[in-house]
């Protein structure tokens, strides 16, 4: 019965955290956050672009995608076409009626030339699954780093100027140079 009195009629003193009362002259300030950019754009490609307002990057993002994905359909279906008349070549037509249709079975002379064409389809498939993660990945860095810098302050103090440059001589040929000079100043 203690225990019950305990755990289940606390008061005040018995709270392990106080409560505390919000005033008027408390300011909320809402901060863009990184992680949620990061984590909608992982959930959904675009939507972190989206999050940031940066709606000009999300046709950029799926037409990446899209390019992809026509990439992985093409070579996979040369892939197929192409391992299905090495396995019709190899096993001396004794393959399956269907693998007739194929044209590359009388376009390829022998077996080597149709695994040399299977390999290459297979890789060009492999690195484009790989190239469409890196896409993935960099969409996902992409809404992060722009969350990062949506606060960034960039004032009158920091500068960067590009002027015409002139040099008496290098080290090399003592020949005079034009080119470009890059100045940075931070006041």
């Amino acid at each position: 019965m203690l225990l019950f009195l305990i755990f289940f009629l606390p008061g005040e003193h018995i709270l392990a955290q106080q409560k505390i009362k919000k005033t008027e002259d408390t300011a909320w300030i809402n901060k863009h956050s990184p992680h949620k950019a990061s984590l909608y754009s992982a959930v959904l490609p675009g939507l972190g672009q989206a999050y940031n307002k940066k709606y000009w990057k999300i046709p950029v993002i799926y037409a990446g995608f899209a390019t992809f994905a026509y990439l992985i359909s093409i070579n996979t279906r040369e892939y197929k076409k192409y391992k299905e008349a090495y396995v019709w070549k190899v096993n001396y037509d004794i393959s399956p009626i269907d693998s007739i249709d194929n044209e590359y079975i009388y376009k390829y002379g022998t077996a080597n030339q149709l695994k040399r064409g299977k390999d290459y389809y297979l890789r060009n498939v492999e690195l484009t699954w790989i190239v469409t993660g890196v896409w993935y990945i960099l969409n996902i860095v992409d809404a992060a780093v722009d969350a990062h810098l949506l606060d960034y302050n960039i004032n009158e103090y920091l500068s960067l100027k590009i002027e015409p440059g002139f040099s008496n001589g290098n080290m090399i040929n003592n020949q005079p140079m034009a080119g470009l000079t890059v100045r940075l100043k931070f006041r």
